[in-house]
């Protein structure tokens, strides 16, 4: 049986919860119905939270698709696709794709994944091979196109 939580109390947690690291509207709407707060309390909690500036879907997007890029090295659709998930804006998601993936670094990094998932490959079949790191980097989110034009060029006939 859960036990009633105040307002104040639910706002402090939820406040807690947000600076400890960026969060997304659907996070803190999920953590609110853990806490067991319902109804208005819980739309006034999250627009105190977007007041006081704990809450920004803006910064929450950027932070998430810089961090997926840096270091899981995932490309745009997949960061996209992962956004849209937490339900976060369209808008929001092209700010944070055209700000923490610049074109250079983006190239740069699908070159590094494509080299990477070649020398793990063990497949002597140069068509397969190719075939192989194509789906696997097509998986992390990198476009179809993009990734055959660049194991191509990396990897002549």
């Amino acid at each position: 049986m859960k036990k009633y939580i105040s307002y104040d109390e639910a706002r402090s947690k939820l406040q807690s919860f947000c600076a400890y690291q960026e969060r997304c509207h659907k996070e803190v709407r999920s953590k609110l119905f853990d806490l067991g707060v319902y109804g208005d309390d819980i739309d006034a909690i999250i627009s105190d939270l977007i007041e006081d500036n704990f809450l920004n879907e803006l910064r929450y997007a950027i932070a998430f698709a810089g961090g997926k890029f840096r270091i899981k090295k995932w490309g745009k659709y997949r960061i996209t696709r992962a956004l849209k998930l937490n339900q976060v804006s369209a808008y929001c998601i092209k700010k944070a794709i055209e700000s923490e993936l610049p074109e250079v670094d983006y190239l740069e990094t699908l070159e590094q994944v494509i080299e990477k998932r070649n020398r793990l490959l063990r497949e002597p079949n140069k068509f397969k091979r190719k075939y192989k790191i194509a789906t696997y980097v097509i998986e992390k989110g990198f476009e179809s196109p993009l990734v055959w034009e660049t194991i191509n060029r990396l990897y002549p006939k």
